[in-house]
């Protein structure tokens, strides 16, 4: 049965790095049916878990994304009708985002982006100028950061939701630079790191996966949640309705010049390489 929209004006967020070699697809559906969320958005969704997801398709009406293996599918169910929908590969044709408008009762229209950037560090998979590539440096995932910080930047009258695993650290010139761009918050900062990654190793673990506001909402609840198989904890947030101040964001010329060569180089480094992991 689709539960009613909340009439409290307030919606819960879900986002979770499932891990595509993950089996544990029942206990991932007790998580959800548990947590309950508005909205939620998985990573790494291949058609095994499609099919190990296919019970949510009773609980919500609206979904989005690409299904895809090797860790490159992200997918977004919503109890929320989608306004506009749209799958976007910012940098790499392997790597979609998701973009869509939601239409919140009580709210009105929430632009909301679930983005999973290629990580850094990865072993490269072809052979460039007669040499094989071992690592590979952030250039790719910095260019689709600040390429959604440009989408809100150009839309800023709207309330936003940012979210996913950006395999980035809060605290990253990276991570910074994306959130004066686009002017959103971190609703972690002042309160509690919530590390993400990896859940299994305390002593090695940090926050890489996001969820990022405009103005316009208040925070509820914020809290992180373990999922069965996966390295990577789900964040939750809770958040209602709080009163849009209209301003622009008010990113430096400088700070912008840095976007820009960001997004040139991740851009050309992508197209050089089979960006594909």
């Amino acid at each position: 049965m689709l539960k009613h929209w909340r009439i409290s004006q307030r919606l819960k967020s879900l986002t979770a790095n499932v891990s595509y070699t993950n089996d544990s697809y029942a206990e991932v559906v007790e998580l959800i049916q548990r947590e309950d969320p508005d909205l939620l958005l998985l990573i790494e969704i291949d058609s095994e878990w499609e099919d190990g997801l296919a019970p949510l398709n009773e609980h919500y009406e609206y979904r989005v994304g690409k299904v895809r293996g090797e860790g490159l599918g992200i997918v977004l169910w919503s109890r929320f009708p989608f306004l506009e929908q749209e799958v976007r590969h910012l940098v790499s044709e392997r790597r979609p985002s998701v973009f869509v408008t939601l239409d919140i009762p009580g709210i009105g229209p929430v632009r909301y982006v679930g983005t999973h950037p290629v990580p850094p560090g990865l072993q490269d998979r072809i052979t460039h100028n007669d040499e094989t590539t071992e690592r590979r440096d952030s250039r790719v995932r910095d260019a689709e950061l600040m390429l959604v910080a440009r989408h809100v930047q150009q839309d800023a009258d709207n309330r936003w939701i940012v979210t996913g695993d950006f395999n980035d650290v809060a605290w990253s010139d990276t991570t910074k630079l994306f959130a004066d761009l686009s002017d959103l918050k971190d609703p972690r900062k002042g309160r509690r790191l919530l590390s993400t990654y990896h859940a299994e190793r305390p002593l090695w673990r940090y926050p890489i996966d996001h969820l990022f506001v405009s103005d316009g909402f208040h925070l509820i609840d914020l809290d992180r949640v373990r999922v069965k198989g996966s390295d990577h904890f789900a964040i939750t947030t809770t958040l209602t309705a709080a009163r849009k101040d209209q301003a622009k964001p008010e990113a430096s010329e400088e700070e912008h010049q840095t976007a820009q060569e960001l997004v040139e180089e991740g851009t050309e480094d992508a197209s050089e390489h089979d960006v594909s992991d």
